[in-house]
């Protein structure tokens, strides 16, 4: 089941109707508290959310999805008129799978839809993860560090998720870019290299284990070039 938050009518109908028509169980809500009402009785695979709504923010209801036990892992695809670079980091670090700009063509947004639920079904299979005083479970997005749990954004466990499980294989950003976030910065990678740094922070002593492969982009190695 797929849940879209949409109060522009048209879009609303154009959207709920080729997902049901491309083989995904659809429905639209125009008002958020339409959605809370039917999130109490069915928990979706997948969320689509506009940001400009009335009663609530779309960022704010956002957060809540993340703060909730049950939609914690949930993925949440933006779909919005704010489409710039700004608006689009912003979305994804509170927590937002994917982001994508209006207006936008329905055989991209299946394609979008499509990749979103193949990219979760893969992480859910993805094996734990323990390299000396790291530890990572992808099915239940916990990330420990000499035992104690760190909290990450997303895009933050998705990008060591990915380093993780090709230990030893080098990104570039571009390559980063295109399987993290699934769309193009216009060439702006310097988002890649903010969040590695962040990350690095948050993972403290561990954070040595992602290394710099300069002029190309990251890794992970053993600790001993980052």
């Amino acid at each position: 089941m797929i849940y879209l938050i949409e109060d522009d009518d048209a879009i609303r109908e154009l959207v709920v109707y080729t997902l049901n028509n491309s083989g995904y169980e659809t429905k639209g809500f125009a008002k958020p508290s339409a959605f809370w009402k039917e999130l109490k009785k069915e928990i979706p695979s997948l969320i689509l959310l506009d940001l400009m709504l009335p009663e609530e923010d779309g960022l704010r209801i956002l957060k809540k999805l993340r703060d909730l036990h049950d939609t914690k892992y949930v993925p949440i695809m933006i779909l919005s008129a704010k489409s710039s670079e700004y608006d689009k980091v912003i979305g994804l670090d509170y927590g937002a799978d994917d982001y994508v700009p209006k207006p936008f063509g329905m055989m991209e947004l299946v394609a979008r839809v499509k990749a979103l639920l193949r990219r979760t079904e893969e992480r859910k299979q993805s094996s734990d993860c323990e390299l000396g005083n790291l530890y990572v479970c992808p099915a239940k997005h916990i990330v420990k560090v000499d035992g104690e749990v760190v909290n990450l954004t997303y895009k933050e466990f998705e990008m060591l998720n990915l380093l993780l499980q090709n230990r030893g294989l080098v990104f570039s950003r571009d390559q980063i870019l295109s399987r993290i976030w699934e769309y193009e910065f216009d060439g702006e990678s310097r988002t890649v290299d903010v969040h590695i740094r962040t990350l690095r922070q948050k993972l403290k002593s561990a954070g040595k284990y992602i290394e710099t492969v300069r002029g190309i982009g990251y890794k992970i190695g053993d600790g001993t070039n980052a």
